[in-house]
């Protein structure tokens, strides 16, 4: 098996010259009364990846609460605790001005905030990142364009959602090599594979499969399974999509890069007592180490 190196990392070119907004613009949708953080952490990752801004539309209680975490990020509030069907026109009309959809982020799993994700992710044509409770929405049909990027559970949702054979989903399940476990991933969703997307795989080894090839990454390490780190995947990866607009080349920057981050903090701490939120800081002191 064949991981990825630093050899495969290409970071977006930024034009002495650009002026704001020519580096990419990051539209987070996420959020919920029970959940302030993940969308925070995946903002803030994205515009540490480079992108110039990111604006989070989120319930008017987690705004406010984003706001006060953080003067860099953009919100847009909106009334009551959770997303419903209603708001997707807000979020149509918006996407016109940024490149990147990243949603999913803490939003809850209920039934309204479910609809608003699947009529948002099928109806947005612009390019995703697709994470956490609005995987569990949709099914292979709606996506396209999209890095989607779930753990083993969440996959599990997905696929059910889609229809996919009990048996084949508990073969998935059951399969303990990755690269057994990926090619199956890989033949079950191949219909989802050819619409433009990216399955972005999280586990001790990451897969990243794309319609004609699958990579692996073993940057990362078991601390890696606290709350958050997996928004700060999603951030990296809308962040460097909103610059590049390659969404495999995206994929493999932020999967690299989360883990590399991890392994770093795991030296720095001595242990497995880094946060989330340390992840975020630690980016700015990483990504430049690494030239084009």
């Amino acid at each position: 098996m064949k991981f990825i190196t630093k050899s495969q990392i290409s970071l977006p070119k930024r034009r002495k010259e650009s002026h704001k907004g020519q580096n990419g613009l990051v539209l987070a949708v996420g959020g919920s009364k029970d959940f302030a953080g993940a969308v925070t952490l995946a903002g803030l990752a994205a515009l540490r990846s480079g992108c110039d801004l990111v604006k989070v539309i989120a319930p008017e209680k987690i705004a406010w609460a984003i706001n006060s975490y953080s003067p860099d990020l953009m919100t847009m509030k909106l009334k009551g605790d959770y997303f419903k069907l209603n708001h997707f026109k807000l979020i149509e009309q918006s996407m016109q001005k940024f490149d990147v959809l990243l949603i999913g982020n803490g939003m809850g799993l209920n039934k309204n905030t479910k609809q608003f994700c699947k009529k948002t992710i099928k109806n947005i044509k612009k390019l995703k990142v697709i994470d956490a409770d609005a995987i569990k929405s949709i099914s292979m049909n709606d996506a396209k364009n999209s890095i989607i990027t779930p753990h083993s559970k969440e996959l599990e949702y997905f696929l059910m959602n889609s229809k996919i054979n009990k048996s084949i989903i508990k073969m998935i399940n059951n399969e303990k090599y990755i690269q057994k476990k990926s090619q199956l991933i890989k033949k079950t969703t191949q219909k989802l594979l050819n619409k433009n997307n990216i399955i972005l795989l999280k586990g001790r080894i990451d897969a990243i499969i794309s319609k004609d090839k699958i990579l692996y990454n073993k940057t990362g390490n078991a601390g890696m399974t606290k709350g958050g780190t997996g928004d700060v995947l999603a951030g990296l990866c809308a962040g460097f999509l909103a610059q590049s607009k390659n969404l495999l080349q995206s994929a493999i920057n932020a999967t690299y890069f989360n883990g590399l981050i991890g392994d770093i903090l795991l030296k720095k701490k001595k242990g497995f007592s880094y946060l989330a939120s340390d992840m975020v800081d630690e980016i700015k002191r990483l990504k430049f180490s690494i030239k084009n």
